[in-house]
């Protein structure tokens, strides 16, 4: 039997607002002490009411507009209720039928809605005096806390890498977020389900009765690991004829196989109820109207002008996109220089914007470049057809898709020039040579 991936993404992002979501606690909870960034507020103790952080209702709607997703003008929050040690008030703030953001999309991939809440606290498992231990650290308790869920649109790890790359991206553009996995201002969720493939249609009239959540994923690579072996252990069930469940796992990188971790609620054991201390968020279409004015050019978006405009490889392209900074600086040498492949080669291989951090630094430098003689076709072919036959690995790197590496080779031919060859008669040479 052949069988369908379905997978559903939650991603959680801790946007960078100045102090948690509810009380006037820091935001930033990384490498603090543990429990020293608490207050009565987020440990929840009687009496504290909490207040909630307009910088953070901010950025979760600056999130969705820059997706598409529509606004609901009335939002409200509600009490997700579930007992775990690391949630100090037996609920959590969250949100359920009146979420900020509906719909909307990235790479042609659906998002269901986007969603504002406060985060828990972290449990720490640890060694002491010779017992193993659990230990809470309620300094992210509280903490503000974005959650985007997908629509199960993802039919192969592939697209949900690209997709959840190209959303860290878009959440630094926005300046939403640090969107960090290390630090776990990004943490991912997979829910995945597999559905047969009935006489050859991948067709799916219906979603399978059950779907597995993974969690606990830190980073890109775990998580192409952990769907990759969770998949191969539903095919493998589902052909021995075995009951899949609705639970938790997480992955075992040592033993590269997925674990029970506990069965998985369904919305309506969490027993939500609205949040009685906290009143509705009204969102006028003037707030909205002002928060499209600040969304930035989108990385897809500059992707496609830098072509455009450009005129320059996919490859320079996406290495500058992936930093604004970057790509910001490579405009402004380019108002002030219309060598635009070069500039972009001196910026990508040789990092020059490193050693000029001004943009007119660096043009200065091409101008002199440009202005001094250089050696001539026939020495400058010779020495390149040498350091092409001292790095036959370098070529194979090449030709196997690894572009970038040109930039060490033009290195070499200016090393034996002594700087006075003419990087586009080089590159030209090279791409002409490793091509033939």
């Amino acid at each position: 039997m052949q069988y369908k991936t379905i997978i559903g993404l939650e991603v959680h992002i801790e946007p960078n607002t100045k102090t948690k979501m509810f009380c006037r606690c820091s935001q930033d909870h990384f490498g603090k002490q543990p429990n020293t960034n608490t207050c009565p507020i987020c440990l929840g103790l009687p009496g504290a009411l909490p207040i909630a952080n307009k910088e953070a209702v901010y950025k979760t709607i600056k999130l969705g507009l820059a997706l598409g997703s529509t606004i609901n003008k009335i939002s409200r929050f509600d009490r997700k209720h579930y007992f775990y040690p690391d949630l100090p008030k037996s609920f959590q703030t969250s949100q359920k039928d009146n979420p900020f953001c509906i719909g909307g999309s990235l790479l042609g991939k659906e998002l269901d809605h986007i969603h504002l809440e406060e985060d828990a606290g972290k449990l720490v498992h640890d060694v002491v005096d010779g017992e193993k231990v659990s230990l809470i650290d309620f300094n992210r308790s509280g903490c503000a806390l974005i959650e985007l869920v997908t629509k199960p649109v993802f039919h192969s790890v592939d697209e949900v890498i690209s997709f959840l790359k190209e959303l860290q991206l878009v959440t630094k553009y926005l300046n939403v977020g640090s969107a960090d996995m290390e630090k776990g201002t990004m943490r991912l969720e997979a829910n995945i389900s597999l559905a047969p493939i009935i006489n050859n249609q991948s067709l799916i009239i219906k979603l399978p009765d059950y779907k597995v959540e993974l969690k606990n994923i830190n980073s890109f690579r775990f998580l192409e690991k952990a769907l990759t072996a969770e998949i191969e252990r539903q095919t493998k069930a589902l052909n021995n004829n075995e009951k899949l469940i609705q639970e938790t796992r997480g992955y075992d990188e040592a033993k590269k196989t997925t674990f029970s971790q506990r069965e998985k609620a369904d919305s309506h054991d969490y027993k939500y109820f609205p949040e009685a201390d906290l009143a509705p968020v009204q969102i006028t279409n003037t707030q909205i109207s002002i928060i499209k004015q600040e969304i930035p050019e989108l990385p897809q978006e500059k992707r496609e002008r830098f072509e455009k405009e450009y005129q320059i490889s996919k490859e320079y392209i996406e290495i500058l996109v992936q930093d604004i900074t970057r790509a910001n600086y490579y405009e402004k040498a380019c108002k002030l220089n219309n060598n635009y492949k070069t500039i972009a080669n001196l910026i990508v291989n040789k990092k020059m914007d490193e050693t000029y951090p001004e943009p007119a630094g660096l043009i200065k430098m091409l101008v002199e470049m440009e202005n001094k003689s250089f050696e001539s076709a026939e020495k400058t072919e010779q020495v390149t057809r040498e350091v092409l036959e001292e790095n036959p690995e370098i070529i194979k790197k090449y030709q196997n898709g690894q572009t970038q590496v040109i930039g060490f080779l033009i290195g070499q031919v200016q090393k034996k020039l002594s700087g006075k060859g003419d990087i586009k008669v080089i590159t030209d040479l090279l791409l002409k040579q490793i091509n033939f």
